[in-house]
C-alpha cells in the first residue's frame, strides 16, 4: 500500500491483493493497535535491526521515522508516542492506519485488484551491447497478463499465513534464480520443557531480566540479555522480552541454549540478601512458603522455593546463612529448560528472505532482473519489537516507489 501510494505520484500503478481486503497483516500488528514506527533516531533504529542493518542505511536516510510520522499526520492520522518511543495512532485502532492508506490510494488513482493472486512474473530477455538483460514485462493473474515496466514484490514473509503471508514472494524470487536465505520464525514465543508453565499460565512478570546464553568450551556465552516484561503461557514463555530474544536463537542448536531469569535485577545479591533477612525478621514465625509475598507474585513462590532446595515448611527464623544465600541465588538465577521456538503461526515476523546481496540498496531493485523491486518483510532484514519492522517496510517501500 505504501509503495503504491508513493509511486502513484509518478506512475500509473496497479496493486494486486490476493485477500478480499487490504491490510490484513497490518490489522493485527501491535495487538490491533498498529505500532507503526519508533520515534527515535537513526542510530537507535539501526541498533534494533537484528539482520543486515547496514543494508538499510540508504532506506532509513531517505525515509526515516520522522518522515513516516510526518507522512501519516499530513494525511490526517493523529499519532502518539508511548513507552519505548513506540508510535501508535491516537485512536489505538490499526484500522485507522489501513483506512488512511486506502484513502490515499483512492485519491492517487491507484487501480486496486482484490481477491487477485499473482501466478507468475513475466520476464523478457533482450540483448544490449552483447549482454543479455533480463527485464520484467508484467504479471500473470487469473489467466490474464498485465503489462508493466516495474513490478514491486511486497508480499511479506510466511508468518501468520492466515493473513495471506504464505511465501509467494520467496517463490517468485527462487523461480527467477534469486537467492533466498534460510527462513525462520522470529519475534515468536519460546517453548519450555518445564512442567511449571501450565501452573503459571497467564502470569506476567514486570521488571525482570532474561538471559539467553549457550555453552562453548565449558564457558557460558551471552546470546541476549535484557530487562523488561514477560509472561508465562501453557507451553512456555512470551511477552516483549522473550519475543525480542527469540530473534537471536535460531543461530544455535536447541540443546545448546540456556535460559535464566533474574527476578530482582534492580537489587545486587548483597542488597537482596539484606532485604530477605529484613522480611524474615518481620515474619520470623512464618513458614518459608508464607514469607516471600513481599518479593514475589504468589504463584511464583512455590517454584522458587523448590528450585532453592529448601523445605517450604521451614520457619524462616530457623534458616541458616547458607540457605538464605541459596534463596538469593535462585532469585537471581531462575533457570528454565529451552525446548525450541513456536512456529510461523505465532511468529510476528519471518527472519530470512531475499538475500540483500541480490538487491541494490539505493533502489531496492533486483540486480539480476531489471524492473523488479522488493519492499518489506520479503527482504532478509528483521528487527526487534517496537515499530522497527514496520519502519523497515515503509523505508524500503519509499525507495522501491522512486
Amino acid at each position: 500500500m505504501m509503495t503504491a501510494a508513493l509511486a502513484a505520484d509518478r506512475y500509473k500503478v496497479t496493486l494486486f491483493e490476493k485477500n478480499e481486503k487490504l491490510g490484513k497483516k497490518l490489522f493485527i500488528t501491535g495487538k490491533g493497535r498498529c505500532n507503526l514506527t519508533n520515534n527515535s533516531g537513526e542510530e537507535e533504529f539501526l541498533r534494533n535491526v537484528v539482520t543486515n542493518n547496514k543494508f538499510l542505511y540508504s532506506a532509513i536516510n531517505a525515509f526515516g521515522q520522522s518522515d513516516v510520522m510526518e507522512y501519516f499526520e499530513k494525511l490526517g492520522l493523529r499519532l502518539k508516542t508511548e513507552r519505548g518511543n513506540r508510535v501508535f495512532p491516537v485512536s489505538d485502532h490499526s484500522s485507522d492506519v489501513i483506512r488512511t492508506l486506502e484513502q490515499e490510494l483512492k485519491r492517487k488513482g491507484v487501480n486496486v485488484f482484490l481477491n487477485r493472486k499473482v501466478d507468475e512474473l513475466r520476464i523478457t530477455d533482450k540483448e544490449e551491447n552483447g549482454e543479455i538483460i533480463h527485464q520484467v514485462t508484467g504479471v500473470v493473474s487469473g489467466g490474464k497478463t498485465y503489462d508493466s515496466d516495474v513490478v514491486v514484490i511486497a508480499t511479506g514473509g510466511i508468518s501468520y499465513p492466515q493473513t495471506g503471508s504464505d511465501g509467494d514472494g520467496f517463490k517468485f524470487a527462487r523461480g527467477l534464480g534469486v537467492d533466498v536465505t534460510k527462513l525462520y520464525p522470529a519475534l515468536v514465543p519460546v517453548r519450555l520443557k518445564d512442567d511449571f508453565c501450565t501452573e503459571l499460565m497467564g502470569l506476567t512478570l514486570k521488571n525482570v531480566r532474561i538471559s539467553f546464553s549457550y555453552m562453548k568450551k565449558n564457558k557460558k556465552k551471552d546470546i541476549y540479555t535484557e530487562q523488561g516484561e514477560m509472561l508465562f503461557t501453557h507451553f512456555g514463555i512470551s511477552g516483549p522480552l522473550v519475543l525480542s530474544g527469540s530473534s537471536y536463537l535460531h543461530k544455535f542448536k536447541d540443546d545448546e541454549i540456556l535460559i535464566s531469569l533474574d527476578l530482582k535485577p534492580a537489587l545486587s545479591e548483597d542488597k537482596l540478601e539484606q532485604r530477605i533477612i529484613r522480611d524474615f525478621e518481620a515474619f520470623k514465625t512464618r513458614e518459608l512458603k508464607n514469607a516471600l509475598g513481599e518479593l514475589l507474585p504468589r504463584a511464583m513462590i512455590p517454584f522458587v522455593i523448590n528450585k532453592s532446595g529448601i523445605n517450604p515448611d521451614r520457619r524462616v527464623n530457623g534458616l541458616s546463612k547458607e540457605e538464605i544465600k541459596k534463596l538469593v541465588y535462585t532469585f537471581k538465577n531462575f533457570d528454565m529448560q529451552y525446548d525450541g521456538l513456536m512456529g510461523y503461526d505465532q511468529a510476528i515476523i519471518t527472519s530470512g528472505g531475499i538475500s540483500v546481496k541480490e538487491i541494490d540498496p539505493r533502489t531496492m531493485e533486483l540486480k539480476k532482473i531489471s524492473g523488479i523491486r522488493v519492499a518489506g518483510e520479503v527482504i532478509d532484514c528483521d528487527a526487534l519489537t517496537g515499530g522497527f519492522n514496520l519502519q523497515i517496510a515503509w523505508s524500503t517501500a519509499y525507495l522501491a516507489s522512486r
